[in-house]
């Protein structure tokens, strides 16, 4: 019986380490390949995302976001996102409703009030989810080269992908800070009431954290741009020949046409469906 609890304990705590919290994030950042997202081409994620996350701004309707909400949380779900994005999520949203109710409550208003307060809950977590589900099926790669087919400066591209092959090494590199700072120092010999100074130990150490990696970041940040004017990437990034043998590999295919025709007719639908059903 102590083995089993014991191995449960190792499990929760596995799952709770900063090891497994940075495993997921990666997972986020860096995306699947083979997920029913991942098939199209990027410029048409970023097209299709682009209306998602500026419409529901401009919608109130209740039927039509929930419609939309239906649809994109199908689409996070065959996307395999991370559980810990899930998760925090759901926080938001279990704290976001609670809050509206209590207020709602509080000032008379009843269930009636929160319902009517809910449009905005249901906007962001559209945003919310199709971030999810675009971003998790997305290479950084193929979304760099996106942006500079669409026209984005080559700068700003480059710095998009390289921003997402640094984040596994600035998190990594963090967590090697915290535990020098804390072989190094000495924690609190009381904890205090609930643990404060403890808590206070840890905020301090986590913050002293980011000034070396700050410097050690601007570091690598000069050695990454000395070794890219070495070979030519100033005078590579305005040739258009260069350019245009970079993206030869991004190819709009019937199957995208597809998608982006579904999810017109869908959006479509939802809005006949809005002027009938009244939520």
């Amino acid at each position: 019986m102590e083995l089993v609890e014991q191995t449960h304990k190792s499990t929760l705590w596995e799952k709770l380490s900063v090891e497994r919290i940075k495993m997921e994030l990666l997972r986020t950042a860096f995306g699947h390949s083979l997920t029913f997202l991942s098939k199209f081409d990027p410029r048409i994620l970023i097209g299709w995302y682009s209306f998602f996350a500026i419409a529901p701004w401009f919608i109130h309707d209740k039927t039509v976001l929930i419609g939309m909400l239906l649809a994109i949380a199908i689409l996070t779900y065959t996307s395999k996102p991370s559980v810990l994005v899930l998760i925090v999520l759901a926080f938001g949203l279990v704290t976001d409703t609670a809050y509206m109710l209590i207020v709602s409550l509080a000032f008379g208003g009843g269930l009636s009030a929160a319902w009517a307060l809910s449009t905005l809950t249901l906007k962001l977590l559209v945003i919310a989810l199709a971030s999810i589900a675009v971003f998790s099926s997305i290479d950084p790669e193929k979304l760099s080269d996106a942006l500079l087919s669409l026209g984005m400066p080559a700068q700003f591209s480059f710095g998009v992908a390289y921003g997402y092959r640094m984040l596994p090494i600035l998190i990594e590199e963090y967590n090697n800070l915290l535990y020098s700072f804390r072989l190094r120092g000495r924690a609190p010999l009381r904890k205090g009431f609930l643990g404060y100074r403890s808590l206070i130990h840890i905020g301090k150490i986590s913050i002293l954290a980011f000034y070396p990696l700050i410097l050690n970041t601007a570091k690598r940040t000069r050695t990454t741009v000395e070794a890219l004017e070495v070979k030519g990437f100033t005078y590579a990034i305005k040739d258009p020949k260069v350019k245009r043998i970079k993206l030869a590999y991004l190819k709009i295919l019937p199957r995208d046409y597809v998608f982006i025709a579904v999810s017109a007719l869908y959006v479509a639908l939802l809005f006949w469906m809005g002027s009938i059903i009244n939520l």
